[in-house]
């Protein structure tokens, strides 16, 4: 670097020396130092000592460094000590190179600062004192600042030592509310997983909480059937209000608390509720105001029930028929003050209606109304059981007022019926000559129910079933004028393969000969009523034979078939114990190739170029499955038998099939010394003595039975009994 205007070249000797920016201004230069030996002047040629004032503070003691033109030297460059840790002592002329103060300084000696610190050729910048305000160190441009060889900041930074940086206040953590940062829409769902009796417990929580949990779209559903018994007046009343628009399933069935409240809040809540599209009030005490309001503020609903109410009547009908023209189903059964002359208008002004009930309403004789149903043909389902239904008003209803009649096939030519579901059980004036009308007209029925009607007998059911194939429920309980070939007939018909529930209790007239081939051709049946009926233990055999057919799997089993078999009196102990059995019985085939696929698992086959070895595998296969069978039958029989039947049931349906065995062999033991006991004659007390053995074994204790008799419970019902002669299985 080129000396700077601030170093001249002293007049005594022909040797440059530094001078401080003053001499320039006509002061006396300074004197020449003395000459360095030794160590020092080794050093005179290695070390330059730089001119400025960042590192005018460095304490080596170093001799002053000239260059050969005679000129002082600016250069930073330093092949001493990398490190400036002296830099930040303190900067005093005391610690400046010889030569470099006003008096000359021998070798490793330095003068105290306060005398010389006036005179100096290099004014420093900053002061000594503790008052000082001015820094002690000038920055440097980042191109300028020098550093030591080998430094870690590189060639153009400074070392950490001389650069005072201000560091910034460290920023205090944000705190992240995740809650708090939720928007509304993600808490609504949130909330809407919730039960209706969950969020009214978060409410108490807070007011925002509070606020949330009565927000309407948390109620746009409000079912109370699961807690219309624990809920006040007054907090129903703040569910329903506070969901207002947003309501569309209002269904309020058994509230009866909210008697007094429709008087005061009827209003109210009619004015927020307007969107109402499934209103029940099934149970409920209401005024006939409130409900006529509420029906004339709603017509967007489609699902009414007003079951069982003395305060709806025909004009409430009426309004229906005015204000709610999207309406589908009706529901108006007991209203003892309701008629068909109000449903007429429903009927005619509800173009959507598909499904009407209207059990014990009065007026179904009236042929008016029934032909207003024809016209529609809209109903898919149609419920007037206990009504005073005739054969004439059935007629209309299916074949209309004089309709044309095939010659060929001497019935009516009219369109077919929409009808899914017809119910006219315990229509007492209901014929034969009525309910054959149903025939070829009603294609897609699915569910009839003929029970109680007395005056039936095989003709019209028969005709009616061979023209349903789709039929899957039937019910003719308590038809004395049905005898077997109507089982028969079912048996045969197109809707065999799809019925699934058939009750024909107290068909006395009806036994195995009917009841034995529907079990064997109604594949799909789920539950069959035959109590009070002539069947047997055969027809109990053929159902449990008919459902083990249905298969076995690695699943636990489902109930697949119901029986209810009470107060049949040729159904003994012996076929409930078939049913038993069977419940808990896995084929021998299905156990040999479970032990087959064992065994095969166990061998690994060994593949090589020319033939195929068999190895045995050292390792042990894992366990296999247990096989179940997929579906078992579960009997409602007579009450002395029920408790161990359904505990056989228990174990069968979470697979313990071992313990159920052995339940069902004990208890068929017990009802066997059962028998002998109470028979007479010689060996009387033999069988007596035997009877006691069996009984006492029935009651033993039994690992697998949890300490009780059979079943878990013993013959009477409580905790384990000891043996006592001349008991019967007694259970309930």
């Amino acid at each position: 670097m080129a000396a700077t205007s601030s170093d001249t070249i002293g007049p005594a000797s022909g040797a440059a020396t530094p001078v401080s920016p003053t001499s320039a201004t006509g002061q006396i230069p300074l004197e020449q130092p003395p000459k360095l030996k030794g160590r020092h002047k080794l050093l005179q040629s290695l070390q330059r000592i730089s001119s400025s004032p960042s590192l005018t503070k460095c304490g080596r003691s170093a001799s002053t460094g000239y260059r050969r033109d005679g000129k002082a030297s600016l250069s930073c460059v330093s092949l001493g000590h990398s490190a400036y840790n002296t830099c930040l002592g303190n900067g005093s002329s005391s610690q400046l190179y010889g030569g470099l103060n006003t008096r000359p300084m021998t070798s490793g000696q330095a003068g105290p600062a306060e005398d010389y610190e006036g005179t100096a050729r290099i004014r420093l910048v900053g002061s000594d004192s503790p008052n000082g305000t001015q820094s002690k160190t000038v920055p440097l441009p980042n191109e300028l600042r020098p550093s030591s060889r080998g430094s870690p900041l590189g060639s153009n930074s400074v070392s950490q030592e001389s650069i005072t940086i201000a560091q910034p206040a460290p920023k205090p953590k944000k705190t992240f509310d995740f809650w708090g940062s939720m928007p509304d829409e993600l808490r609504m769902i949130v909330f809407s997983y919730l039960t209706p009796k969950e969020i009214v417990r978060c409410s108490a929580v807070s007011k925002a909480w509070n606020k949330m949990c009565y927000d309407g779209q948390l109620w746009a559903r409000v079912d109370t059937t699961e807690y219309y018994r624990d809920i006040s007046s007054d907090g129903l009343v703040k569910i329903i209000t506070s969901g207002g628009p947003f309501v569309r399933e209002l269904n309020l069935r058994g509230c009866v608390q909210l008697r007094d409240k429709w008087q005061s809040e009827g209003k109210r809540i009619t004015d927020l509720c307007r969107n109402v599209v499934n209103f029940s009030l099934e149970g409920c005490r209401i005024d006939k105001t409130s409900i006529h309001y509420f029906l004339l503020r709603n017509p967007r609903l489609e699902y009414i029930n007003v079951s069982g109410l003395a305060s709806v009547t025909n004009s409430a009908m009426r309004i229906i028929a005015q204000a709610c023209p999207q309406l589908e189903i009706l529901n108006v059964s007991w209203c003892s003050s309701v008629t068909t002359s109000g449903l007429k208008r429903i009927v005619k002004e509800c173009p959507r209606l598909k499904d009407l009930r209207a059990s014990e309403i009065r007026g179904f004789n009236d042929e008016e109304f029934t032909l207003e149903l024809f016209k529609r043909n809209t109903l898919e389902r149609l419920i007037m059981s206990r009504t005073d239904l005739t054969d004439e008003s059935l007629k209309v209803l299916i074949h209309g007022v004089d309709p044309e009649i095939d010659v060929l096939l001497d019935r009516p030519i009219v369109p077919f019926r929409q009808f899914k579901h017809l119910d006219l059980h315990q229509c007492s004036d209901l014929t034969d000559n009525g309910v054959k009308s149903l025939a070829h007209n009603v294609p897609h029925l699915e569910g009839l129910q003929l029970s109680q009607c007395s005056e039936l007998s095989d003709d019209a059911v028969i005709a009616v079933i061979r023209t349903t194939p789709c039929l899957t429920h039937l019910e003719l309980e308590d038809i004395e004028g049905l005898t077997n070939s109507t089982l028969q007939e079912i048996a045969k018909a197109p809707c065999a393969s799809c019925l699934e529930h058939l009750n024909v209790s107290y068909c006395e007239a009806l036994g195995d000969p009917g009841m034995i081939p529907v079990m064997r051709n109604c594949s799909s049946l789920r539950s069959v009523e035959m109590d009070n009926t002539r069947v047997s233990d055969l027809s109990l055999m053929e159902a449990s034979y008919r459902v083990r057919k249905r298969g076995y799997g690695d699943n636990l089993p489902q109930v697949g078939l119901r029986l209810v078999i009470f107060d049949c009196i040729n159904i003994t102990w012996a076929g409930v114990k078939e049913v038993l059995s069977n419940n808990a019985l896995v084929p021998r085939s299905r156990k040999s190739l479970q032990a087959i696929s064992v065994i095969a698992q166990s061998i690994v086959p060994s593949q090589s170029s020319s033939t195929t070895t068999l190895v045995t595998s050292s390792i042990t296969p894992p366990p296999q499955p247990a096989v179940y069978p997929n579906e078992i039958i579960q009997l409602k029989c007579f009450y002395g038998w029920q408790m161990t039947v359904n505990e056989h049931n228990k174990r069968v349906l979470r697979g313990d099939l071992s313990a159920a065995s052995r339940l069902d062999k004990k208890w068929a033991d017990y009802m066997m010394a059962t028998e002998e006991a109470g028979a007479t004659g010689a060996g009387a007390r033999r069988r007596r003595r035997r009877a006691r053995e069996a009984e006492r074994i029935y009651n033993a204790d039994d690992e697998d039975d949890d300490g009780f008799g059979v079943g878990g419970i013993s013959t009477l019902g409580g905790r384990r009994r000891r043996a006592q002669s001349g008991g019967s299985c007694l259970v309930m």
